[in-house]
């Protein structure tokens, strides 16, 4: 196994701020930020204990092929990958919720509605469905973006009726959501993959909306393996898939969803290990590319490097 890279500390030159997420850390400079991609992986809005080697080159280099891949789109924040690990781009304002699409019923979705819901985020949902069934049609249902503890639903009506994101702008990233999610669904079927749902953010820059953060990784989508999907759903059996969901499916399975009282599991070598691994697979299969491994050795001082020579 790679090392790990937790936290960053840098001081850069015009930084003028630093947020440090669940699993990124953001230096503002003025105009523009610097995003990394650290090997903190979280579950269920709690950080796990141990860092993952390769995570967050994986998401960095994913990230960014999408946002290339998508930039026709709509215009994206991006404008130079410095290092595997880290992003250089626009100081967008960001909206304060998440657009999340969703062209199957799993994760999230599938235990409201085992747990007799019909209707999430004000979309209705027929009868009859079996845990990942594909939906009618695509539904987007949007969650605020919590600074700490969960992400919430939201509906549209609520997010136009709080003054949230303005209904015209709204309409907007609606718009983009759908058209974003199906070409992630058209490359995800190119590479023998099933999208099943992610969340995209927007913000806005210089007046026009632009999408933020990352897009189409393990950890902001959940992907199944289209080869053997309908066997395995006539069968009821477990879909084979590529996302972070299986972490959460290990946590739930040793008695830990990240509610009060609850012990953390313990993350031996072999479990870290086979949450890189799993990173890996995701990245070779969805961009059809090799995984090239970085030298771990220094990764701070190798990042900080990269970045002060960009800027």
């Amino acid at each position: 196994m790679g090392n790990t890279i937790t936290e960053t500390r840098f001081e850069l030159p015009g930084q003028t701020g630093f947020y440090s997420g669940k699993v990124r850390d953001v230096y503002f400079l003025d105009k523009q930020i610097v995003l990394i991609a650290t090997d903190r992986i979280s579950a269920f809005d709690v950080i796990l204990p141990r860092a993952i080697p390769y995570k967050g080159q994986v998401l960095s280099q994913i990230a960014f092929d999408f946002l290339n891949a998508t930039a026709d789109i709509v215009p994206n924040w991006v404008t130079a990958m410095p290092d595997p690990n880290a992003m250089l781009g626009f100081n967008c304002k960001p909206y304060p919720i998440e657009m999340v699409i969703r062209g199957y019923l799993a994760g999230h979705a599938w235990r409201e509605y085992r747990d007799g819901k019909r209707s999430l985020c004000g979309v209705s949902l027929p009868e009859g469905l079996k845990e990942n069934d594909p939906l009618p049609q695509p539904i987007i249902t949007p969650a605020t973006k919590a600074q700490e503890g969960h992400d919430e639903d939201i509906s549209r009506e609520e997010i136009i009726a709080q003054g949230l994101v303005p209904e015209k702008e709204y309409k907007r990233l609606e718009e983009y959501t759908y058209r974003l999610f199906e070409r992630g669904t058209n490359i995800a079927k190119s590479r023998g993959l099933i999208l099943v749902d992610t969340k995209y953010e927007f913000g806005t820059f210089d007046g026009s909306i632009h999408l933020i953060d990352e897009i189409h990784t393990p950890d902001s989508s959940r992907y199944f393996y289209a080869e053997g999907y309908e066997e395995r759903q006539q069968k009821g059996e477990t879909q084979k898939q590529l996302s972070k969901e299986f972490v959460r499916q290990w946590l739930i399975s040793e008695g830990f969803q990240g509610k009060e009282g609850q012990a953390m599991p313990e993350m031996t070598d072999e479990v870290v290990n086979n949450i890189s691994e799993r990173y890996i697979e995701l990245y070779e299969k969805i961009t059809a590319k090799p995984f090239v491994r970085e030298n771990t050795e220094d990764m701070a001082k190798r990042i900080e490097q990269n970045i002060i020579n960009a800027l």
